[in-house]
C-alpha cells in the first residue's frame, strides 16, 4: 500500500497483542488519518528509530507510544535512547504502560517522556484514552517538521 508522503506516523512499541489491536482500532476510528507502525521490543523500537536493517526505508515517526515493561530493552532504556541522538531528541514520546508506580512515572519524566499515562482496564476505556492522544497530539499540539523519506 501506498501512503502519502505528509500521512501522520505513530510508532507503537507495545508487546501485547491485544492492546496492540486495541490501539489500532482506536486510532482507525479517529478523526486524523495515520499510519501506525508497531514494534514489540526496545531493541526493536531503536533499530525502528535508527532506520537500521529491515527498517532501512522507514520514516521517522511523528510520535511514539511506548509501554515500559518491554522485552529486550524495556521502555526507560528506550527513552534514554532517543534522548541521547540528537537526530531523535526532538521526537515526542507518550507512554502509556499499565504501571501507575510513582517511581516509574517520576523516572519517564526524568528521562525526557513527553506525557505518562496508565492504561485503563477497560477496552472502551482505552479507546477514549486513544482518541485523546490523537485529538491532543494531532489537533491541538503543533508537531516539529520532519523529514520524510
Amino acid at each position: 500500500m501506498i501512503l502519502p508522503a505528509n500521512l501522520l506516523t505513530v510508532l507503537l512499541v507495545e508487546d501485547d497483542p491485544a492492546d496492540v489491536e486495541l490501539t489500532r482500532m482506536s486510532l482507525e476510528q479517529g478523526k486524523v488519518k495515520l499510519r501506525l507502525d508497531v514494534v514489540e521490543d526496545g531493541v526493536k523500537a531503536m533499530d525502528y528509530l535508527n532506520q537500521r536493517g529491515v527498517y532501512a526505508d522507514t520514516p521517522l515517526p511523528d510520535l511514539v507510544l511506548l509501554d515500559l515493561n518491554l522485552p529486550r530493552k524495556d521502555g526507560r532504556q528506550v527513552i534514554e535512547e532517543i534522548r541521547a541522538s540528537a537526530r531523535l531528541r526532538c521526537l515526542p514520546i507518550v507512554v502509556l504502560t499499565t504501571s501507575s508506580a510513582d517511581a516509574d512515572i517520576l523516572r519517564s519524566y526524568s528521562l525526557g517522556a513527553n506525557c505518562y499515562i496508565t492504561k485503563p482496564a477497560g477496552f472502551e476505556d482505552l479507546v477514549k484514552i486513544v482518541r485523546q492522544i490523537e485529538d491532543f497530539w494531532f489537533t491541538i499540539v503543533r508537531l516539529p517538521t520532519k523529514a520524510r523519506g
